[in-house]
């Protein structure tokens, strides 16, 4: 049995290798046709999905619900902005990205010991006044942090061996913009490979049974608040680093940038996408980056003025969410998969009402019926 369980267990980090392995061919074919401004939209689409898939585990995994997600964003960002003042700075990119991701975890272990024994709305205003509190302290250390204006990010010349590469496989110029795209989805993938693993492990196991009945899990031997601080600094962590590599996107980390409309924003997404899945963060992330300019697209084309049509977009997105939750409550991934299995058991066929002349000779006995129904609507 031991064996079995570290085949199966060796067989889904190959699958997520091999998952991950695609999606990197794809996001490759795709910043080589894209043009640097999309290149740009792509790498916001990265890092709005990175916050995501660290709010699904959190949300989706474990039950909890946060509206501080724009804070923990906040805290990388601004570690990144620290660590990359000017061109010449020596520290090389990957340490500043672990280190806000190290900084964000560490809030996100202090925090999630502060509120272990909240859950549910109770965590959710925590995390509200962590939301409003973390860009004040900005404005505190106006002289360190920048105030209103915030800080400059300056990334760092690409490396050589980059542009190397870059051009041996592609054949073309890397650009900055491009550099950048590479950087943020690089970053989601090996990030979205650890969770969709760890949500697959003992620990992902623990945080589904808190989430499902948390009395039954105390009693059948696991620790809520052990569980539910691990699932918090995990979904910290991702945000950190989310939030650094929007500050290399934006080059600027400002408390504008982190109010709360990114929390709400964020916890949009992974309600669109799906609740627990991973995919779901990502569909979340493209409709938030790329619907908006869709439909201002719509609007000017329709003859509609830039500010108007601007206007529309907003509109048209909460008309989206509210036909998601109506129609579809599990997310568009949810709703997927369960159109996939019922195509897949199929559905069981109605039987027709008997007449009143043949019912005694026709109709199914009680036990008949009950072994008809169960049949019929076993998963």
């Amino acid at each position: 049995m031991t064996r079995l369980r570290s085949w199966w267990s060796e067989v889904t980090l190959l699958r997520h290798l091999l998952l991950a392995a695609a999606g990197l061919l794809v996001v490759v074919a795709v910043l080589e046709s894209a043009g640097d401004f999309r290149s740009l939209q792509l790498a916001s689409m990265a890092y709005l999905g990175l916050a995501a898939g660290g709010l699904t585990i959190l949300t989706g995994l474990n039950g909890q619900i946060s509206l501080g997600h724009g804070a923990l964003m906040a805290i990388g960002a601004y570690t990144t902005a620290l660590l990359l003042p000017h061109r010449e700075s020596s520290t090389p990119l990957a340490l500043v990205v672990l280190a806000a991701v190290g900084t964000t975890l560490a809030v996100g272990v202090a925090v999630g010991y502060a509120a272990a024994r909240l859950h549910g709305p109770y965590l959710a205003g925590a995390t509200l006044a962590l939301a409003v509190a973390v860009p004040g302290v900005a404005l505190f250390f106006k002289r360190r942090l920048g105030g209103e204006q915030g800080l400059r990010v300056v990334l760092p010349d690409i490396p050589e061996w980059v542009l190397d590469l870059a051009f041996f496989v592609t054949g073309q110029e890397l650009t900055r913009s491009r550099y950048v795209a590479y950087v943020a989805w690089l970053t989601l993938v090996v990030t979205f490979v650890l969770l969709a693993n760890l949500s697959r492990s003992r620990v992902g196991r623990r945080w589904r049974a808190v989430r499902d009945d948390a009395v039954a899990a105390e009693l059948a031997g696991i620790h809520l608040g052990r569980a539910r601080v691990s699932a918090f600094t995990v979904s910290a962590a991702a945000a950190g680093a989310a939030g650094a590599m929007m500050a290399i996107t934006v080059r600027l980390a400002a408390p504008s940038g982190f109010t709360l409309n990114l929390s709400l924003t964020l916890l949009t997404a992974v309600v669109l996408g799906g609740l627990g899945s991973l995919t779901g963060a990502i569909i979340g992330a493209a409709l938030l980056t790329f619907l908006p300019q869709v439909v201002t697209g719509w609007g000017t084309d329709a003859g509609l003025s830039d500010i108007r049509a601007a206007e529309l977009a907003p509109l048209v997105y909460g008309l989206v969410m509210i036909l998601v939750i109506l129609l579809a409550p599990s997310g568009i991934v949810g709703t997927l998969r369960r159109l996939a299995v019922r195509r897949t058991r199929g559905e069981p066929e109605p039987t027709p009402p008997a007449t009143d002349a043949a019912a005694d000779s026709t109709a199914p006995s009680s036990s008949d019926a009950l072994t008809t129904t169960s049949k019929g609507t076993s998963p």
